[in-house]
């Protein structure tokens, strides 16, 4: 009857009946309006008359009560409150089911309204808080007697629920109780609300526990966390660490019942309750700069849950703990070791002032580095235990195989991915009841084996015959080995087998994993604790190079090796590696002799990792950081020269002209091409500090096109290097030009320019294919281009005249001859000397005429080249197709 009227929640929004075949909506689908059926108008006015009856009843208790005697009041009240009580009754015997469910509601508030009258009229010198506490248990347990009675309406159980939070808070409240009695409060609330999520009665009753009981056991156990941390002793830590072990215990027995997702979060909350009680105390007895490692130590502690017997739900929930513990500690850790990498930079602005007294001075951090004091041991712990992990791993994966043998049969009980077909369900497994018999990852069984009764899933890397793919065929190639245990004896995580083993990492993942966190935690340790003991500078540079050193040396040990299992590390140490390197580098500039001894070693270190890489992009990245280094060296010469800096970039091409002569070396090595780019990183910054003295401007530019024409030489490079170099030589000459201050440039151009012309008119002759330019482009250029830059500096009109003159005379050749350099060059440089003449006239006439006509004019432009835009489109393609045809 309750679902017939309308008042099932689980049913709303579900499929009209008789359509089970309907095809779904689409998000967001409206359906049309619908006339009101007789059960939701029904509703509706029994919710409206509830509600005024309701409004009725408070306004007289409240406004009406004063007029009446006492024996009229409870007279009324126990009238008005029996019936309504009773009523549902007789309507849910007749079938009236919505009816009843409103009169209840009505009935419940009542209650509330005689327990305020009693209060009110019989007991009103009565504490208001205690008062409040008997009554909301007395409530509590006649709502629940009420509703187990009438096991059809819904109301009243929820109602119970909600008024039995409150009996323990208040009768605690009232009573003066501590923190401490108030949080036992209400940590015995939320068990008896976890029970009732288990055990109770209805789904709405067990809903509105479960809501409860989340609340009032997050707030138990955070009253129980604020006193353990600001207890003042360890005794004074015992109390507040009994009620959150209560707690977790609570969580745990909880968890062990629910399904997975609260189960896991059950655990989770359990583990941390159990780090707050357990590390609290030992952390109540040391300064405040070590607490963190006192729960650090009992977080790790956790980790033991893999031995016991707890759901493997519940058990991945208290791991989950364990690793938030770590990950807290951890990120406590990063202030000082930012500090420590980042702090070097603020002695950019003063180099070479000379070296600090420590390494805190060098730093420049107003860190508290005493409050710091166990990070670094923290930071050691956590790349001990991964380092011990990595080491071991084959032992560590037979430990928590219980833990992952226990796995949890299917969401429906039939057999999963990779199972057999009906009726080929192999031996039952061998895992726990719990799993519902699911096979131990790593044993071998027919085909198709896997839970028994249920077709569980054959755990990845079970051995058994069948193609791949197949129904029931085990991983293809496994061998017998679980997907944890790593190494390359066990089947790769992805080769099969149910879709939560495909989503696993696999072993020998989750192992490189381990050996990584181990590298970086333990460079971040050595870091962070020269900074906290405040080693003297000379001890931090020697020590942080000699870190650069050891992850060098790891990195070349795994670099191209091939193995999975160890891909991670050396990768990691390699990019720690650079990272310490730019720290030590930093932190070298304080001193001239640091930094010619740090960047000299760097340098030699990373060279030398490059010789004993393999071949591959770590080698690359080795000898692009020695190529770095070697530059920074000789800028450090020039420092040490007293030379400004434009003088001493002519210093800098010397890595650059290195780097040439290495790449000719290597040829066609994959180590080749970074390098010279680095080179010519390295002399691109040599031209940015050249750039304010023009002289040696022209001289780095000139020095520049000696290195790239060098580079030319070889065919590989020959394509971009020798474009390069003519450039930068012209670009050389236009250069020294301007900075002797020549008002005839021609005089100086033309001597190249003629020649220039003469050999290109020979290669042409020779080489009809040859491209116009390379024949004639070089030597155009030199002329035409500074002149160009002369004329639209030139007051007179003779030098625009003749330079327009001779541009148009080099167009013409070019459209006659069908040569591309030519025509563009000229056709370029005539455009611009013309717009450089026309220049003033077009500022007058726009001048003159008025403000609207260039917009109007714009507008009836793009007009005219929309509506003929395909033909615009075609004459562009024949122009590109033209200027493509000629040489």
């Amino acid at each position: 009857m309750y679902k017939r009227q309308g008042w099932n929640p689980s049913a709303w929004g579900a499929p009209a009946p008789g359509r089970p075949g309907a095809p779904a909506q689409p998000w967001g689908y409206v359906p049309p309006k619908q006339p009101s059926a007789p059960r939701s108008a029904q509703n509706v006015l029994l919710t409206l008359g509830g509600l005024l009856l309701t409004i009725a009843a408070i306004a007289f208790t409240l406004v009406s009560w004063g007029s009446m005697g006492i024996g009229g009041r409870s007279a009324v009240l126990a009238l008005v409150t029996v019936a309504a009580l009773a009523a549902p009754a007789v309507l849910l015997r007749r079938g009236l089911t919505a009816t009843a469910e409103a009169l209840a509601a009505l009935a419940l508030v009542l209650t509330l309204l005689d327990a305020y009258a009693v209060h009110a009229v019989a007991a009103p010198d009565t504490d208001g808080l205690g008062f409040t506490a008997g009554a909301a248990g007395v409530l509590a347990a006649l709502w629940t007697a009420y509703g187990l009675a009438l096991g059809k309406l819904h109301l009243p159980l929820p109602a119970a629920v909600v008024i039995a939070q409150w009996p323990l808070l208040f009768g605690a409240w009232a009573a003066g109780a501590p923190a401490l009695v108030v949080g036992w409060a209400l940590l015995a609330t939320a068990v008896l609300d976890g029970a009732i999520a288990l055990w109770g009665k209805g789904t709405g009753a067990r809903v509105t526990a479960c809501v409860g009981g989340s609340v009032l056991a997050f707030s138990a156990l955070m009253v129980g966390l604020t006193l353990s941390v600001t207890a003042s002793g360890p005794l004074g830590a015992l109390a507040p660490g009994a009620l959150l072990l209560t707690g977790a215990a609570a969580a745990l027995a909880g968890a062990w019942r629910a399904p997975r997702g609260f189960a896991r979060a059950g655990g989770v909350v359990a583990g941390l309750a159990v780090v707050a009680a357990v590390g609290g105390v030992p952390a109540a007895a040391v300064p405040e700069g070590w607490r963190v490692l006192a729960y650090l130590l009992a977080g790790l502690a956790l980790t033991a849950v893999v031995r016991t017997g707890l759901p493997r739900n519940a058990a991945i929930g208290v791991l989950v703990a364990s690793a938030a513990v770590v990950a807290g500690a951890l990120v406590g850790a990063l202030p000082g070791l930012a500090a420590v990498l980042l702090g070097p930079v603020t002695l950019l602005s003063d180099v070479w002032a000379g070296s600090p007294e420590g390494f805190r001075s060098a730093l420049g951090s107003t860190l508290p580095w005493t409050g710091l004091a166990a990070a670094p041991v923290v930071l050691a712990v956590s790349a001990g235990l991964l380092g011990s992990a990595y080491r071991w791993w084959p032992s560590l994966a037979r430990i928590a195989a219980p833990l992952i043998a226990r796995e949890e049969p299917g969401p429906t009980g039939a057999a999963a991915y990779g199972a057999g077909p009906a009726g080929s369900a192999g031996a039952p497994g061998t895992g726990t009841p719990e799993a519902g018999g699911a096979a131990v990852p790593g044993t071998g069984g027919e085909p198709g084996a896997g839970t028994a009764g249920t077709g569980g899933t054959p755990a990845p890397g079970a051995s058994g015959a069948g193609a791949p793919g197949a129904p029931g065929a085990a991983a293809p190639g496994a061998s017998g080995a679980p997907w944890y245990a790593g190494g390359r004896a066990g089947a790769p995580w992805y080769a099969g087998g149910a879709p939560s083993a495909r989503r696993r990492p696999s072993g020998a993942a989750l192992r490189g994993a381990a050996g990584a966190g181990a590298a970086v935690l333990g460079w971040g340790a050595l870091l962070l604790a020269g900074a906290v003991l405040d080693v003297p500078y000379a001890v931090a540079v020697a020590g942080e190079t000699v870190l650069v050193a050891g992850l060098l040396a790891l990195a070349v040990r795994g670099a191209g090796s091939g193995r999975d299992a160890s891909a991670a590390v050396p990768v990691t140490a390699l990019v720690v590696a650079l990272a310490g390197a730019v720290s030590a580098g930093l932190l070298s500039l304080a001193s001239e002799g640091a930094s010619y001894a740090v960047f000299g070693a760097l340098t030699a270190l990373f060279a030398g990792a490059s010789v004993r890489a393999g071949a591959g992009v770590e080698r690359a990245v080795f000898a692009v950081a020695a190529t770095v280094g070697g530059t920074v060296l000789t800028g450090f010469a020039g420092r040490s020269l007293e030379l400004a800096p434009h003088e001493a970039a002519p210093l800098l091409l010397l890595v650059p002209a290195l780097t040439v002569l290495f790449g000719a070396r290597l040829r066609r090595n994959p180590v080749a091409l970074p390098v010279e780019l680095t080179g010519a990183l390295g002399a691109l910054v040599a031209v940015g500090l050249a750039a304010p003295d023009a002289p040696f401007l022209a001289l780095v530019l000139a020095l520049c096109g000696v290195l790239a024409a060098g580079a030319a030489v070889r065919p590989e490079r020959r394509p971009v290097a020798g474009y390069l170099a003519a450039a930068l030589f012209v670009l050389a000459t236009w250069v020294r030009l301007a900075a002797s201050e020549v008002s005839f440039p021609e005089a100086y151009t033309l001597p190249v320019t003629v020649p220039a012309l003469v050999v290109g008119f020979l290669r042409r002759r020779k080489d009809p294919e040859a491209s116009s330019w390379t024949a004639y482009g070089p030597g155009l250029a030199a002329t035409l281009l500074p002149s160009l830059a002369v004329a639209w500096t030139d007051p007179d009109w003779q030098r625009p005249l003749l330079l327009g003159v001779a541009a148009l005379v080099v167009t013409l050749l070019g459209a006659r001859h069908r040569l591309q350099a030519l025509l563009l060059l000229g056709g370029a440089v005539l455009a611009l000397d013309g717009l450089h003449e026309l220049a003033p006239y077009v500022v007058q006439v726009a001048g003159a005429l008025p403000r609207w006509l260039p917009p109007a004019l714009a507008g009836l432009l793009l007009l005219v080249v929309g509506a003929t835009y395909e033909q615009r489109l075609r004459d562009a393609r024949r122009l590109k197709d033209a200027l493509g045809r000629m040489r």
